[in-house]
């Protein structure tokens, strides 16, 4: 903390913003506020560029070789639960999707496109120890292996991997931003499709928020999503135990136990 005081100089008062990493900050000087950031990934100019986060202002390395990056600090809010059907959401998760600069930095940062047996592979390692013996668990996994091979060759492109309502900002200016960019990864479209769709709409409302985003609602793409919402519920299963929340273990159980049940019904329509 002395450190950014450091940099900012006098009169400033800086806060912890939370997050899961503890690296974020709040900066205040008078009515001006910053968002800090340490050790952002430079992926957060491009993101700051294509209007898809807010404005990064500067950056600054530390003494001790920490970067730390400043964003304007804009009044806004979280989108409600109910607000992620909205066209402009379709709209924005289609222009990052498409996003060349995007993909263009991820690739210079070394990030690999994650294919479906990558993603199996990593999962079978990681439960290698850890609920193990979960039926559902063997359910999933299985799943995933019979399927992962038949999933339909389509361009990757760069994916948020998280993207809950908590994450979209509506600013009061009524900009709409994605923010928490830390799990970007370059994948198959569906992976983040498929979460949103599953998470936030009914399935009779699937082909009209797909038609503002671009897409046809297809039994092929429905297979795509299906198979990457349950692989990324078993990554919230590892990751949960790992931190000890079991209540949030049980919950997402729970979820993959109905993703499990209502396979066919999900990947039919």
């Amino acid at each position: 903390m002395n450190l950014l005081d450091n940099i900012l100089g006098e009169g400033w008062q800086v806060t912890p913003a939370g997050g899961a990493t503890g690296e974020a900050y709040l900066a205040q000087y008078g009515d001006e506020k910053l968002f800090l950031k340490r050790n952002s990934s430079p992926f957060l100019a491009v993101l700051s560029a294509e209007g898809i986060v807010p404005k990064l202002l500067w950056t600054k390395r530390l003494e001790n070789g920490d970067v730390i990056t400043a964003q304007k600090w804009l009044p806004g809010r979280e989108l409600k639960a109910h607000e992620m059907k909205q066209p402009r959401v379709a709209q924005m998760l289609y222009k990052i999707h498409r996003s060349s600069e995007l993909r263009r930095m991820l690739n210079r940062l070394g990030k690999k496109p994650l294919s479906p047996d990558i993603i199996y592979q990593d999962l079978l390692q990681k439960f290698e120890n850890h609920h193990r013996r979960d039926v559902e668990v063997i359910r999933a996994l299985s799943y995933l292996a019979a399927n992962k091979n038949d999933l339909e060759n389509v361009e990757k492109v760069v994916c948020h991997c998280d993207v809950n309502h908590n994450n979209w900002m509506f600013s009061e200016e009524g900009n709409l931003y994605l923010i928490d960019w830390d799990g970007a990864v370059v994948a198959d479209p569906a992976l983040d499709i498929g979460m949103l769709l599953y998470w936030y709409l009914p399935k009779e409302e699937w082909g009209e928020w797909l038609t503002h985003y671009g897409l046809e609602n297809t039994e092929s793409l429905r297979h795509r999503m299906y198979w990457y919402v349950v692989a990324q519920t078993l990554l919230f299963i590892y990751w949960y135990d790992l931190k000890g929340l079991d209540g949030e273990v049980e919950f997402w159980k729970k979820d993959l136990e109905n993703l499990n049940h209502y396979r066919l019904i999900d990947t039919d329509q």
